[in-house]
């Protein structure tokens, strides 16, 4: 994954992490400039905890509610049918303690669950059900910063904006409507350093996307009401695709390279892009706002204008992907199924920058979690996969769990050799 969001890498030692960024942060309170060593990601939240009037040494996230309210607030919301998922998902057979969270779009926590020494631990820092963990209200954190940018997101120790939450890491995704695409919430896994290792937000992305599968699969079974737009999800191809295949109020179309990468970064950001933002992650040179305008109309004339809106540049209706789909099957266990929908690399050609970190991570996230989790069969059916026959990764993998006796591991070896590995 891009390490714009991820805290370290696996080769990365997170004790020099640790130390840098906490000299970074004394500097920071103290002056208000930022060092090179920390992320912009974090950095950036550094200065709206700041603006937002965020004390370092003070502020405590405010407890907005407690008791039959909260009971109250937890029953109607539409994330409580996910929680038994997220609980099995997340807290039964976790490596080591942790703490599960789940809140709303505001930033209020409604459940906090796991590790009970962790949880008492926890609510010295008031990170408990009830409590606010915005951005806004506590400084820079991974719920926070989540919810702030639509976007998942980790904050390892001396990253956050209050030195009281620095013995702290953790992960987070927002978790969306999986019908309209409007933002529900957050998840996050809170607790020791290993919770901000590339595992940790791996995982939590696909619990995100198994939760919002979960809500889709209730109201089909008429469990949960649908949602007000009746409109089906158009869904969008573009796993091995140069050009990406939209499927829209029973029609097929296929999107030249360049529309292909517009629409798909649309879709990885619910609340729009502006003209200026959607022409860096699509090339730093050539695609200036003008340039981007016309697209945006060719676009319309060919699609309608209902699926698209501008001020910013946004989808007016959930666009489903086969990356969705893909991540759906990872979180629920289905690898198999996971690796059967992975038709190739997302738009394989294509060099705009916002593709290629989409690219990038959907590769990372496959890798980490089928070379942890997935069965031998699966493993041997992924590494005979074109787009995955020379990745080391996947054939060490599949080398591990194969029988040494069997001539599919010598197979293995030599083509692991000739990778270079």
């Amino acid at each position: 994954m891009s390490r714009a969001w991820n805290a370290w890498s696996w080769e990365t030692d997170p004790d020099s992490v640790r130390r840098d960024v906490a000299v970074a942060h004394e500097r920071f309170t103290d002056s208000g400039r930022l060092s090179s060593r920390v992320r912009s990601v974090v950095g950036d939240s550094w200065r709206r905890s700041a603006r937002h009037g965020v004390d370092p040494d003070r502020t405590l996230p405010r407890l907005e509610v407690t008791g039959p309210a909260l009971d109250d607030q937890r029953d109607a919301h539409p994330l409580a049918a996910t929680m038994p998922l997220l609980r099995r998902l997340l807290l039964e057979g976790a490596p080591g303690p942790q703490i599960l969270a789940v809140g709303d779009v505001s930033g209020r926590l409604l459940w906090v669950e796991g590790d009970s020494g962790l949880r008492t631990r926890a609510e010295d820092m008031h990170f408990m059900a009830g409590a606010n963990w915005h951005e806004r209200s506590a400084g820079t954190n991974a719920p926070g910063v989540a919810l702030a940018l639509d976007h998942e997101v980790q904050v390892f120790a001396s990253e956050h904006f209050s030195r009281g939450v620095q013995h702290w890491s953790c992960s987070a995704a927002p978790l969306h409507d999986p019908d309209t695409g409007g933002l529900l919430g957050v998840l996050d896994l809170t607790g020791g350093d290993h919770l901000a290792s590339p595992q940790a937000l791996a995982l939590v992305r696909a619990a995100a996307a198994a939760a919002e599968m979960e809500i889709r699969a209730r109201r089909l079974s008429g469990l949960l009401p649908t949602p007000r737009d009746p409109r089906a999800p158009a869904r969008f191809r573009v796993l091995g695709r140069d050009q990406g295949l939209l499927e829209v109020d029973g029609r097929s179309v296929e999107l030249s390279t360049r529309h292909s990468e517009i629409l798909l970064l649309l879709t990885r950001h619910p609340r729009g892009l502006t003209g200026d933002a959607l022409g860096v992650l699509l090339n730093e040179r050539d695609a200036s706002p003008v340039t981007i305008r016309a697209e945006m109309s060719r676009m319309r004339r060919l699609l309608g204008n209902d699926l698209l809106a501008s001020r910013p540049y946004r989808l007016l209706r959930p666009v489903r992907t086969d990356l969705d789909e893909v991540r759906e099957h990872l979180g629920k266990g289905d690898y198999r199924q996971a690796v059967n929908v992975y038709e190739g690399h997302v738009l394989p050609r294509s060099e705009a920058p916002g593709v290629v970190e989409e690219r990038d991570e959907l590769q990372a996230e496959v890798c980490e979690v089928l070379a942890t989790h997935a069965d031998p069969r699966t493993l041997l059916v992924w590494s005979e996969q074109p787009e995955w026959r020379e990745d080391p990764r996947v054939l060490d993998a599949a080398l591990r769990a194969t029988d040494p006796g069997s001539p599919r591991h010598a197979t293995l070896r030599v083509r692991l050799r000739r990778s270079g590995s």
